[in-house]
């Protein structure tokens, strides 16, 4: 059957103050970007909402998209957060692929991994936890040795954000506060998700009123043999991504501004393999920014395809950012460890999901040889990522340990 669409794009402005709002909508005549109509061919997709808990007396809304083919994903307006994707196997039996928590009180007392969070205002690291602009220097918070990590201590991940159903889509809406982890700027937010056939699309849009620093992303974590396969289903994961290049690392995995070929290393995975082999070649596997392959395209780029050939499962991953950061758990608890406590009670540890959190270069604001991370006031930042799930129903060549 086919669908229209009409799609609007636009920032939700009304709970802010009225000099910042005045400020921010200077640039523009009016928040509405634009307006497109196209027609799909697509499964009927269903949207409810539900209560989730409260947080700070504010109410916590989750929303679920259905699809006939039995795709189903919840998000949380805490952290803006991806609580739970079902997808079915090759023979219809379905199973949740992200980690994650049954109750608010998860997310909000037990949830440093940032399982399926929405990171933000810098995802990633920024080394010596400062960085420059325009000369004035903006020290941000230590809170992963001496640098900093996903946003502070506060970050997005924490904020319950405003919420609006627009058709199919849910529009989350964050205004940061100038000064907000010592950040620059009002910079106003919206995660927009929509599910579309097989496909969760999520987009990041934000403007600011100050030069400030912006990369976001979702920190899902995936395990395609179901959430509670830990990391023997892992292991067993095929995975390829499209990338020819990495940024090089120190020690403490800030970029040193260098780039480093794939070819030859354990971190060639521009063909087809094991997890597990891939995780064996090398030592702490894997937690590094893979540098996408995009040959010029600006829009929508093939970054990642990850299968799981006992049950057909499969992931792609489709974005518009110049990487991906590859993370296969490796801070989640040893199995000497108390385990995190998740969904159904399952307990998650080291090497239990893997994460492909599409971004700009960690560290990019402190390095000129990197696509910019600085956004300016008339600007918009627009991150778009596609994660497309299916199920290989037909037997065919499967990827060897060896």
């Amino acid at each position: 059957m086919f669908r229209r669409f009409v799609v609007t794009r636009y920032f939700s402005i009304t709970t802010i103050p009225d000099e910042t709002r005045a400020a921010l909508l200077k640039p523009y005549t009016f928040y509405t970007l634009f307006t497109e109509v196209f027609l799909s061919k697509s499964n009927m997709v269903h949207l409810s909402e539900e209560k989730f808990g409260t947080f700070k007396n504010e109410p916590v809304k989750k929303f679920i998209w259905y699809t006939e083919s039995g795709l189903s994903v919840s998000v949380i307006s805490y952290g803006a957060i991806i609580q739970s994707i079902r997808v079915p196997d090759k023979n219809g039996e379905t199973k949740d692929v992200v980690l994650g928590f049954d109750d608010l009180e998860g997310y909000v007392s037990r949830n440093t991994p940032y399982l399926g969070a929405t990171v933000g205002r810098c995802a990633n690291r920024i080394g010596g936890a400062s960085f420059q602009i325009d000369g004035t220097k903006y020290e941000v918070a230590k809170n992963i040795g001496k640098d900093h990590l996903h946003g502070g201590i506060v970050g997005f991940d924490k904020a319950n954000w405003n919420s609006t159903v627009d058709g199919n889509r849910v529009i989350f809406s964050y205004l940061s506060k100038d000064g907000e982890e010592n950040y620059p700027g009002n910079l106003i937010t919206n995660v927009i998700y929509e599910v579309k056939d097989d496909e969760l699309h999520v987009q990041f849009v934000a403007t600011t009123d100050k030069k400030t620093v912006v990369n976001l992303t979702n920190h899902s974590y995936f395990n395609l043999a179901g959430h509670d396969a830990g990391a023997d289903g892992l292991f067993d994961h095929v995975i390829m991504v499209n990338a020819d290049r990495i940024t090089e690392t120190d020690e403490g995995s800030i970029p040193t501004g260098k780039f480093c070929d794939v070819g030859g290393t354990s971190f060639d995975l521009r063909v087809p393999i094991r997890l597990g082999d891939a995780m064996s070649k090398g030592d702490k596997l894997f937690d590094d920014n893979f540098c996408i392959s995009r040959f010029g395209n600006e829009g929508l780029t093939y970054t990642s395809r990850v299968s799981h050939p006992k049950s057909g499962r499969y992931l792609e991953v489709y974005t518009n950012q110049p990487g991906v950061q590859l993370y296969t758990g490796n801070f989640l608890p040893f199995p000497t460890e108390s385990a995190l406590v998740g969904k159904n009670g399952i307990g998650y540890r080291r090497h239990g999901a893997f994460c492909l959190e599409t971004q700009d270069f960690p560290d990019a604001v402190n390095h000129k040889n990197f696509p910019n991370a600085i956004l300016t006031p008339g600007q918009m930042y627009d991150h778009k990522v596609v994660y497309k799930f299916g199920a290989e129903k037909n037997n065919s060549p499967s990827v060897m340990s060896v």
